[in-house]
């Protein structure tokens, strides 16, 4: 009997600390006047960020909140964006979205758009890290690339850094600086591909849906471009926001993109990201762009 009344207490105890646990974190949550976004920036990120506007504007009227448009300069800003809590909502590389979630977990990924099929990019939410050379040059094969100049992006990018330091270095069996004649970075998978076809660059490292972005605006062209590799299937960029934000604010954010099909004024932005809807995601989707990482890290250990 004694055992029962005790055990009648404790449950009544847990059900109060857990009441206020609650309720201290409801009261700790943020909830700002104002929301910052911010995208991994882009050739044309202006541009973007106007198309970008219907979405906000929805954002702004589904959370109450005024929203600010953060324009960063390199990847890592809007991860110093997100992690000193200047930036609340933000568009990130699959690589950049891991490096911050590891630095803080508050950096939680919701969202990602569902591709169409494109000139080199598939359908659904992933893409491919694609290795390309323009078509007419001796640069024909893996093997005819020792030696040369190839481009990467920016140290923060997936498709353009991340996988062609851990997935094709298994190819070659060594260091792209050991196999290429030398290394750069162009900035973004847009110069990168422009590079190639002006002969600036030998070979580059692109994202597939950003080398079709290139092409759609005539820069280029699928059958001028040799493609001498192809990385398996990314998850797409992730959209993040910071969940020390309130609930209801979260529950917006969320809503603002996962039923962006066929709100007024939103047809543009869906054609300029080459999506009809946005999917839920998970910080698990993620995990293979961790295990590289990882993998990446070590390497570098080893040599230090």
């Amino acid at each position: 009997m004694l055992k029962k009344i005790m055990f009648s207490l404790f449950a009544i105890l847990m059900t109060y600390w857990m009441a206020i646990d609650q309720e201290t974190l409801a009261a700790n949550c943020e909830n700002p006047d104002s929301l910052t976004f911010a995208m991994v920036p882009t050739e044309e990120t202006v541009a973007e960020l106007e198309l970008y506007k219907p979405v906000t504007d929805r954002m702004a009227k589904l959370t109450g909140k005024k929203i600010s448009f953060y324009m960063p300069t390199s990847y890592a800003s809007v991860v110093e964006g997100l992690l000193s809590h200047f930036v609340d909502v933000a568009v990130l590389g699959p690589y950049t979205y891991v490096i911050a979630n590891s630095k803080d977990p508050t950096v939680e990924v919701f969202a990602t758009y569902a591709k169409r099929p494109g000139h080199m990019q598939e359908e659904g939410p992933g893409y491919r890290g694609v290795l390309i050379s323009k078509k007419g040059t001796k640069y024909t094969s893996i093997k005819s690339l020792k030696g040369s100049l190839v481009g990467l992006t920016d140290p923060g990018s997936t498709s353009g850094n991340l996988m062609p330091r851990v997935a094709f270095t298994k190819v070659i069996g060594m260091d792209l600086e050991k196999f290429f004649g030398k290394v750069v970075y162009t900035g973004s998978h847009e110069l990168s591909t422009v590079a190639v076809v002006q002969g600036k660059v030998d070979a580059a490292f692109v994202a597939s849906h950003r080398f079709d972005n290139v092409v759609n605006k005539g820069e280029a062209t699928l059958e001028g471009v040799n493609i001498l590799w192809q990385s398996d299937p990314i998850p797409q960029d992730p959209f993040v926001y910071r969940n020390t934000l309130c609930d209801d604010i979260k529950a917006n954010i969320r809503e603002t993109f996962l039923d962006l099909k066929g709100q007024p004024g939103t047809q543009a932005f869906l054609d300029n990201v080459k999506s009809n809807t946005f999917v839920e995601m998970s910080s698990d989707d993620y995990n293979i762009i961790r295990d590289l990482k990882k993998a990446k890290d070590e390497r570098k250990k080893k040599k230090s």
